[in-house]
């Protein structure tokens, strides 16, 4: 298996990296992946895995929600839950962000594709894309919704779109800085740009430490913090309008690393730890689990 070997920081084109920590593949293979950070930036990655055109079989499990919608299990049921009033939130913010109540929104990785059709349902016209064959077919069995492949994002018309959304897609992305650069062609003029990604930074990634679920390796390639996440912004040209915790994540996340853990009663320590670190995002929005961050792109 061919594997990804990161020469160059991303972000700053340093070279310089120290060893971060060995996480494990707790959701598929239970093999551990080395975490580097960039001396010069902090930029964090995960080093040597399986590069995109041979990584989809780490994604092939029922555990994976975001391309199963697996209701397996206590915390996957709490997760669907949470999902029905999220995405009422995650519309508006949309709408108010982009300061108008329908247009046209691209959602790169829309996974099972609830989010894109509960937009079409709200009046927006929309474009989705995924590359897991298994959840498009489920977004048109389910939905209706014709989903495109990858290869779609290079036949889009440039400044074709008022909103782009990606919920936690960007830290998946093997093609980093081209994607940015892409988002910035496809987005219009007065658009807004979405990004969702964990923060490596939070109060529940420093409690668990390489148990932390939210590394997620080998899918997660690159372990964003607000500051390293605002720098790739303004290297492609966005500038950051506003951004905002995701205090449900921190339920999820805990939850899942008290399992890997192996701790009793997995699904109340998370919530426990799940509440203390939505408190400490209360006082501190940088120690949120996730964070969404709105970009507009900047004038010449």
């Amino acid at each position: 298996m061919d594997k990804l070997h990161i020469h160059a920081c991303p972000l700053c084109g340093s070279r310089q990296f120290s060893h971060w920590m060995k996480c494990k593949d707790y959701c598929m293979s239970n093999e551990e992946f080395d975490v580097y950070s960039c001396d010069g930036c902090g930029f964090r990655f995960t080093q040597d895995v399986p590069v995109e055109a041979e990584i989809g079989s780490y994604y092939e499990t029922p555990d994976y929600i975001s391309h199963t919608d697996t209701q397996k299990g206590l915390v996957n049921r709490l997760y669907h839950l949470v999902r029905k009033r999220m995405l009422a939130e995650k519309a508006r913010l949309v709408s108010r962000s982009a300061g108008m109540p329908q247009g046209r929104l691209l959602d790169i990785g829309t996974g099972t594709a609830y989010f894109p059709h509960y937009m079409k349902q709200k009046g927006w016209e929309v474009t989705a894309i995924e590359k897991s064959e298994k959840a498009r077919r489920f977004a048109k069995e389910r939905f209706g919704l014709e989903v495109g492949e990858e290869s779609l994002l290079d036949e889009l018309p440039d400044a074709g779109f008022d909103a782009i959304t990606l919920w936690h897609v960007m830290e998946h992305l093997e093609k980093l800085n081209e994607t940015w650069d892409r988002l910035r062609m496809l987005l219009s003029g007065t658009g807004v740009l979405v990004v969702a990604v964990p923060n490596s930074n939070s109060y529940d990634a420093r409690y668990y430490k390489e148990r932390w679920a939210a590394y997620d390796v080998p899918r997660h390639l690159w372990h964003f913090t607000p500051a390293t996440l605002c720098r790739m912004g303004a290297k492609h040209g966005f500038k950051l309008v506003a951004r905002r915790p995701m205090p449900f994540d921190a339920f999820y996340v805990s939850m899942l690393s008290e399992k890997y853990r192996h701790s009793s009663m997995p699904f109340f320590k998370g919530m426990y730890r799940g509440s203390v670190a939505l408190l400490h995002s209360l006082f501190r929005e940088e120690n949120s689990s996730s964070m969404i961050y709105v970009f507009r792109k900047e004038r010449p």
